[in-house]
């Protein structure tokens, strides 16, 4: 109940040590692999490359090795066995149940990529704020699969900041010298980071104001991203979207593997 009450309170909880090295290991040659898979539906044009995002404001189109340099890699869950079963990981499993119940459904399932020397930085935002879902209480989890420093651009948050309510943010992606905000009331400086060692996760609150700085080093920094939500939340689409959509079932719920939600349900 200490984690609970935690979370609640400063929108935010720590785990250290998530990972074993052997898991570490794997991650981090799975992230390898997709990019190799990556250059390769790219120059077959498959379908799939739309999983791929390229980090916009990269130097030059492939890294010296003819990789390409991407900032993100959505729907890992459907790319990757490897990332498919993290977000299944028995401890953070429990570790979520905790905050928000026994039935936990999978939102999203994404790696969030600075690459070295052009990781771009990303502006504070709230997760909600992009996210059909109501109410805004996900609970978003970055794992960090190398260690996340200051240098490399490690997450950034403001503590307690999921009490404000929901507000408007824009463009998330930004130049390292560009303004992290573009809001008049909020104030950069009660940012405060959050390095993370290899394997360790930081899970928030899906309106906690955060961010994080660029990577200029030379060292990536790499995080495997869910975010989950309870039974309770509904799916509201926006913008002509899809009036129904079908979630992974991560825990409870009967067993069941996966669950459709329409818009309109109570």
């Amino acid at each position: 109940m200490e984690q609970r009450k935690v979370f609640f309170e400063e929108g935010y909880l720590i785990i250290e040590n998530l990972l074993s090295s052997q898991e570490i290991e794997k991650c981090q040659n799975e992230i390898e692999r997709l990019h190799l898979q990556c250059k390769e539906f790219l120059t077959q044009n498959d379908p799939r490359k739309n999983h791929f995002q390229m980090e916009p404001f990269r130097e030059k189109p492939n890294c010296d090795d003819g990789l390409p340099i991407l900032r993100k890699i959505e729907g890992t869950r459907d790319l990757s066995a490897t990332f498919d079963q993290l977000a299944k990981h028995p401890s953070l499993v429990k570790t979520v149940q905790t905050l928000i119940g026994e039935n936990l459904l999978l939102f999203r399932s994404t790696l969030m990529l600075k690459p070295a020397f052009h990781g771009s930085a990303h502006g504070l935002h709230q997760d909600s704020a992009y996210w059909p879902m109501e109410p805004p209480k996900l609970v978003t989890v970055s794992i960090a699969i190398n260690d996340a420093t200051t240098e490399n651009g490690c997450f950034k948050i403001i503590p307690r900041s999921h009490k404000w309510g929901l507000r408007e943010w824009g463009g998330i992606a930004r130049r390292h010298d560009d303004p992290i905000t573009d809001r008049n009331d909020v104030d950069p400086a009660d940012q405060v980071e959050v390095p993370l060692k290899a394997g360790s996760a930081l899970l928030f609150h899906s309106l906690m104001v955060h961010g994080s700085g660029a990577n200029l080093s030379s060292k990536p920094r790499n995080t495997a991203l869910y975010a989950y939500f309870s039974s309770d939340v509904r799916y509201k689409p926006r913008g002509g979207k899809s009036m129904q959509k079908t979630f992974p079932v991560i825990a409870g719920l009967n067993g069941k593997t996966e669950l459709t939600l329409t818009s309109g349900e109570s």
